[in-house]
């Protein structure tokens, strides 16, 4: 906004100009005032008069402003005189527009149709969703799936991951024998995110691992090692537990905006796919 409005400025003071140049010379008597004039300070233009002119609905203007707004703005007399030289100066581009043809254009035409077609859709889209709100029930119901998920305790665990049952049985072999955990991870790990930390992988809940990986971890007494190779889709693993604590599960209240925005999602998708289904597409 702020370059078309520069730009607009600059078409003012070059026209302007142009018109000085064209008037007739002052007379001699006026000479002093010119000088006066000519020693003012390079870069100081006259404040261009306000106009009063408006191409715009009211509603136009208050929709704007809002938008504006949204974006952190003020409502200062500032902000108000820029959204207002920013709609005349759309609706005088437009009107060019027109007079060129270019209302006329299919692709324009067809990316005018599209761009009412997604206020219109924002606009049911966000009247359902007021109108269909997630109940409390199934809020808790869906808070109470993932707290189970999670579990009540956390794990501070490492992990040696090869690409073969024996590499990993030769792994446990020398931790029996008193290796040091870090030091194979980092001699041997096929992990390159946790290889250079001696196979540190930080506090997780075993849900936030593949279930092999998980289950491994919960049923591995803290510091210990598995004394039988995990596998996975990612290879074979040696995991060590190095600390179990409590886990932190945020309360109810405070991830229930979270919440709502997942189900709301499943929700309109649900939504989305039953009207296809009704309509054949």
């Amino acid at each position: 906004m702020k370059r078309t409005l520069v730009a607009v400025a600059v078409t003012a003071a070059l026209w302007s100009a142009g018109a000085l140049a064209q008037t007739p010379a002052a007379p001699a008597k006026a000479a002093p005032k010119a000088a006066a004039a000519a020693t003012k300070p390079a870069g100081t233009t006259a404040a261009a008069p306000s106009s009063d002119k408006v191409l715009y609905t009211q509603g136009q203007f208050d929709l704007l402003l809002k938008e504006r707004l949204a974006q952190g703005g003020q409502d200062t007399p500032e902000i108000r005189n820029a959204v207002k030289e920013e709609l005349n100066t759309r609706e005088l581009l437009a009107r060019e527009a027109k007079k060129s043809g270019l209302d006329k254009n299919a692709d324009v035409k067809t990316q005018m149709d599209l761009a009412a077609q997604t206020v219109l859709v924002r606009a049911y889209v966000s009247d359902w969703v007021k109108k269909n709100p997630i109940p409390d029930a199934e809020l808790h119901k869906e808070y109470d799936t993932i707290k189970a998920q999670i579990g009540d305790k956390e794990y501070k665990v490492r992990h040696i991951l090869v690409k073969t049952e024996d590499q990993a049985k030769e792994i446990i072999a020398e931790l029996q024998k008193g290796a040091k955990f870090d030091e194979l991870a980092k001699a041997r790990s096929e992990d390159p995110g946790s290889k250079d930390k001696g196979g540190d992988l930080d506090w997780n809940a075993p849900a936030n691992f593949v279930k092999p990986f998980g289950d491994a971890m919960k049923a591995t007494p803290k510091g210990k090692f598995t004394p039988q190779p995990v596998q996975t889709q990612f290879g074979w693993h040696v995991i060590e537990v190095d600390d179990v604590r409590d886990a932190k599960v945020p309360s109810f209240e405070e991830v229930k905006p979270q919440l709502q925005q997942r189900l709301q999602a499943q929700w309109l998708d649900k939504y989305f796919k039953e009207l296809r289904a009704k309509n054949g597409v």
